[in-house]
Formats: C-alpha cells, sequence, structure tokens
C-alpha cells in the first residue's frame, strides 16, 4: 500500500465487503433525498419536513441517523461512499471528516451559484471548515464554539471582569487557584482533549500541521515551536497543580459542566449547551436559581495578553453524495436546509448556533441564548482542528502524548507528540 493513501486505506478495505444501498428514489412520485443526519432533538427532521412541504412536489426528504460517535459516523459513510452507494444524497459532516471524503472525490462539487448563496454572511469559522484545498466542498449548516464561561462571583473576587476585558489562561489560573477552585477544562483522552489543544496553539499564533495539505509522508508538525510550548505549558500546569479536579483525566464536556455547577466551580471552557442544560436543571429544581444568576460568559481565554485568541470551531456542515442520482435536487435541498430562517429555529430549539450571521437577529434565538452575541463574534475568530485527509491518525496521536495532562511538560511532549504522528503518517509506527 502507497504511504500517501493510508488515511484512506480503511475507506478502501471496508469498501470491498459494504454492500449496496437500495436506490433513494421511489419506482414513482417525486425522488426522495436521502439526509443522513447526526443525532439531535429532531430539529433536522422537522427541517427535512418543512423543506419536503415547501419543495411542492419537486422531491422530498428522509433523514436516516447515524450513530451518535463522530468516529463511527465517518467511518459508515467512508465505507459507504467508496461502494458509490448511490442512496446518500445529503450528509452532516462533522468538519475534521470532510478533507478525508473530500480527497478522493467522493464529495459533488459545490456548483458556483450555489457557493455564492451559502456562504453569503456565513462566519469565518464555518467558512474555513467547510472548505479543502481552497475550495468550498461542503455548504456550511450550523457551527459551533467554546465561550470562557465563569461564576461571576469568582471572577469579582480576582478583579476580572471578562465580559468587558478579555483575560488570560494565566490570569483564570491563578483566580483559581488563590480562590482553591476548580477549572472546568476537558481532559479525557478523547476528541474533546484534542479541540482543548488546537485552540491553545491556535491561540498562541501556530499550527498543529504546517502543510496539512501534502501527503502522509511529508507532513510537517507545528508543534515543537512557542506556540506548542506554550499550550503545553498551560495543559501541563493545570494538570500537575490539580486546578482541574482529581478526575481532569476523565474529564469531558458534561464531567466539565457538574464540576463548574458546583461548589467549587470558577471558570470553564465548554460549548454553548451548557446555558440551556443549566437552564432545565434549575426548572427541575435539581439546581438553585442563584446559580444561573452566577453564570457569566466571554470570548475564550488569551494564551498571550493582548493577542486574539482562536476559540474552538465545531458544528456540521452539509455534503452531497458524489454518486446521488439527484445532485442537483440534493443542493437545491441543502440550500433549503440552511436558510438563516431554519438556522435560527434549529438554534432556539435544538440549541445549535448557526453558521450564518444574520440568524443570529432572530428574537427567539436572542431569547433562548442571551450569550449569541458572544457566540457570533466567537465564531468569526475560531479556528477548525487540521484540515487533513489524515486527521484520525493526527488526533490519536495527540491523545495519545497529551495525556494525562499532569504529564504533559514544554520541554518534552510537542516533541513526543510530533515523533509520534509523524512515524505514524510514514507507516513507521502504529497507534
Amino acid at each position: 500500500m502507497g504511504r500517501r493513501r493510508r488515511a484512506l486505506a480503511l475507506v478502501t478495505v471496508l469498501a470491498v465487503a459494504a454492500p449496496l444501498a437500495a436506490c433513494a428514489s421511489t419506482a414513482s412520485g417525486p425522488p426522495v433525498l436521502t439526509w443522513y443526519i447526526n443525532p439531535d432533538n429532531g430539529g433536522q427532521a422537522e427541517i427535512a419536513q418543512q423543506c419536503t412541504e415547501s419543495a411542492g412536489g419537486a422531491y422530498s426528504i428522509e433523514t436516516s441517523v447515524l450513530p451518535r460517535n463522530a468516529s463511527a459516523q465517518r467511518e459508515q459513510l467512508a465505507r459507504r461512499l467508496a461502494a458509490k452507494d448511490s442512496s446518500i444524497d445529503i450528509m452532516s459532516l462533522d468538519p475534521p471528516f470532510i478533507p478525508e471524503l473530500a480527497e478522493p472525490g467522493f464529495l459533488a462539487p459545490v456548483p458556483p451559484d450555489v457557493q455564492a448563496a451559502v456562504t453569503k454572511d456565513v462566519v469565518q469559522g464555518a467558512l474555513d471548515g467547510a472548505t479543502w484545498k481552497d475550495e468550498l466542498v461542503t455548504v456550511p449548516f450550523w457551527a459551533n464554539t467554546q465561550l470562557l464561561w465563569y461564576r461571576k462571583s469568582v471572577a469579582e473576587t480576582a478583579g476580572l471582569d471578562p465580559e468587558k476585558t478579555p483575560v488570560t489562561w494565566q490570569q483564570i489560573m491563578d483566580a483559581a487557584k488563590d480562590q482553591d477552585k476548580y477549572l472546568a477544562v476537558q481532559g479525557k483522552k478523547a476528541e474533546s482533549l484534542t479541540v482543548w489543544i488546537n485552540a491553545l496553539v491556535e491561540s498562541a499564533g501556530g499550527q498543529i500541521l504546517e502543510n496539512p495539505e501534502a501527503p502522509a509522508d511529508e507532513v510537517q508538525l507545528g508543534l515543537e515551536t512557542p506556540a506548542g510550548e506554550a499550550a503545553a505549558t498551560i495543559i501541563g500546569t493545570i494538570g500537575t497543580e490539580g486546578l482541574g479536579g482529581p478526575g481532569l483525566p476523565t474529564e469531558d464536556e458534561g464531567a466539565s459542566l457538574s464540576i463548574f455547577q458546583g461548589d467549587k466551580g470558577s471558570f470553564m471552557v465548554n460549548w454553548p449547551f451548557v446555558w440551556s442544560a443549566t437552564q432545565a436543571s434549575v426548572e427541575d429544581g435539581t439546581l438553585d436559581q442563584s446559580l444561573l444568576d452566577d453564570i457569566g460568559w466571554a470570548l475564550y481565554p488569551q494564551v498571550t495578553e493582548g493577542t486574539e485568541s482562536a476559540p474552538p470551531y465545531g458544528g456540521i456542515n452539509l455534503g452531497i453524495g458524489a454518486y446521488s442520482t439527484h445532485v442537483d435536487l440534493a443542493y437545491e435541498a441543502a440550500q433549503c436546509i440552511v436558510t438563516p430562517e431554519h438556522q435560527a429555529q434549529y438554534f432556539a430549539t435544538n440549541g445549535n448556533p448557526p453558521s450564518n450571521t444574520t440568524a443570529y437577529d432572530d428574537q427567539a434565538v436572542k431569547d433562548a441564548f442571551p450569550m449569541a452575541d458572544v457566540i457570533r463574534e466567537s465564531l468569526e475568530l475560531a479556528a477548525p482542528r487540521p484540515q487533513t485527509p489524515y486527521y484520525n491518525e493526527v488526533s490519536s496521536g495527540l491523545q495519545e502524548t497529551w495525556h494525562p495532562p499532569s504529564a504533559v511538560t514544554p520541554e518534552k511532549t510537542p516533541t513526543e507528540s510530533t515523533d509520534l504522528i509523524t512515524a505514524v503518517l510514514r507507516g513507521e509506527q502504529l497507534l
């Protein structure tokens, strides 16, 4: 097997055993488009129904739910696309896996008129995540980003006002330490750890991959740099000084929220779901209203004072299957799905932020998420994780070498990480 095709090996091997799915359209009547969606609270199915109605009989949309785990979603879609499955019309794609599907031609090219329509008023982070090799290859749908959430009482005691003045990681680490509180961060050996590492490196002015479009055996990592060392210093300090609490090595987004809501909560980096989740706990009596009143929000912490942060970027883009028998209709449907009105509706009801900036002006959005303007601002600054066909190898290599946080040091971790990932990409070592 050629070294440059390592990242596509999984899809090729699995394709041998993959049966072709049934045709996506019925024998008679309008074409039926199948939209493969990530699990949510029913919001995508509702939009599918609304777009079916507005199509006036030109097509209908049926949803098919993918596995909950993002890696399992990637594996299923890649396997079926490698088998040239014509039933895959529309896909809800996690941005890190887009280059892997775009590189072998599994995604239908986005027509110029569609590109013009779906990029208008879209936040920069979502555009970056929808692009591969300077070409828009997917349609931005909803975008996500992490904010700095803080307990107003803790910030006030520390003399900080994150809402008015950006704060640094050093400032919030000092505040937590001085007040014997915990920082709520994600230290589990999982994708959430990669998200944290990438945000720190990007906020420090660096990149995990210097040439993300290069073949596997030519990829250069940017971790053995001041930016990589700064990221390792922050993670290692939080780990060794116990600032993240005793459960840091197994702490994911949900566990972070529990810590933040507890008596030792102080500052937290996390996605916008924490607001509606906390509201729900207050409404059912699990948490007190005083906690909700004590929560503030601001942009992601800076690594270097005075230098804008590069918050995490996540979300979902819509890809159109290259082997669909209804590519034109699929792009027509995709444009319906991502209208600002549908994005606003999806945010207000399912908690997933829009990629379109105008959707944030919707009153239902402002009522449900009073921090909507900060989320929009954060998405303009947000940086995607490494855009590469070899993302799975890169992310797994980072998790292997930057865990547990207490073992991370600026002297050795960037080098260990670079050596492992480089060896894996060159076929010299297995993860």
